[in-house]
């Protein structure tokens, strides 16, 4: 797949996020700031868009769950020189166990879905509170691959990154000389101990991006995916857990009378 001008796709994001805040008469941004790497390039673009003192982190560690990026997101913050004031860190902890306790059977993927949407809740109240737009994280190969929770971390009012593949998004954070902490850490929803994206996936983003470029933007068959040299289990992967995922691209469904 082809590579990215990054110095462009700055200008053309940077463009569309002041002419988007200006036409819904917005001058805030509130992010949930998780240490990853979607999260960091998207709170950094809007900071450099409307400037350090009109955005506000807002993070929300489930207890003592990834506490690595929670020291991420606040080295980040430094970086940027966000004021103190902006950051809000909110320990959803309490609220997730008070919901998952009603079922002692309920399984690590309930669960995670469950989280993803309470700190929604949070993000969305916040965001009423400083009269902000929430900025989403959600790159194109999560979008493609349905790899987010409904009214969870799909939520938003504005996506800077959701046309650019994973590849992409670590080519525009280099440029954007983000943290190395935060350029070379597995990819993760940090939804339980250990968890990776690509662990979930069973493929790799490497992988993955060829996969979706080819098959949904050059509209290739599978048999010409696999001439460029990608194995066909691999293709035939990555487009079932596409495919699988689908439906939550037309949500809501609506009676048309």
């Amino acid at each position: 797949m082809e590579n990215i001008n990054p110095e462009k796709t700055l200008q053309f994001i940077v463009r569309f996020l002041k002419q988007t805040f200006k036409k819904a008469k917005f001058s805030r941004a509130i992010i949930a700031l998780s240490g990853g790497i979607d999260s960091s390039l998207a709170f950094t673009l809007a900071a450099k868009t409307l400037g350090k003192n009109k955005v506000f982190p807002i993070l929300l560690p489930y207890g003592k769950l990834n506490e690595q990026g929670v020291a991420d997101a606040l080295e980040l913050i430094k970086k940027l020189g966000i004021p103190r004031n902006h950051i809000t860190q909110i320990n959803i902890k309490n609220p997730v166990d008070e919901v998952t306790r009603i079922d002692p059977k309920m399984d690590i993927l309930r669960k995670g879905n469950i989280m993803a949407r309470i700190r929604m809740t949070f993000v969305f109240d916040q965001a009423k509170r400083h009269r902000a737009l929430v900025v989403g994280t959600e790159n194109k190969s999560e979008y493609l691959l349905g790899y987010f929770t409904r009214f969870g971390d799909g939520a938003s009012d504005i996506e800077p990154l959701r046309n650019l593949y994973k590849t992409h998004v670590y080519q525009l954070a280099e440029f954007m000389h983000l943290p190395k902490s935060i350029l070379t850490k597995q990819p993760s929803a940090g939804l339980w101990e250990n968890q990776t994206d690509e662990g979930e996936f069973g493929f790799s983003y490497k992988d993955a991006d060829r996969v979706l470029y080819y098959y949904f933007d050059k509209k290739l068959s599978v048999g010409e995916i696999v001439k460029r040299d990608l194995k066909k289990t691999t293709v035939d992967r990555v487009l079932q857990f596409a495919k699988k995922n689908n439906f939550k691209h037309g949500l809501p469904l609506i009676a048309n009378l």
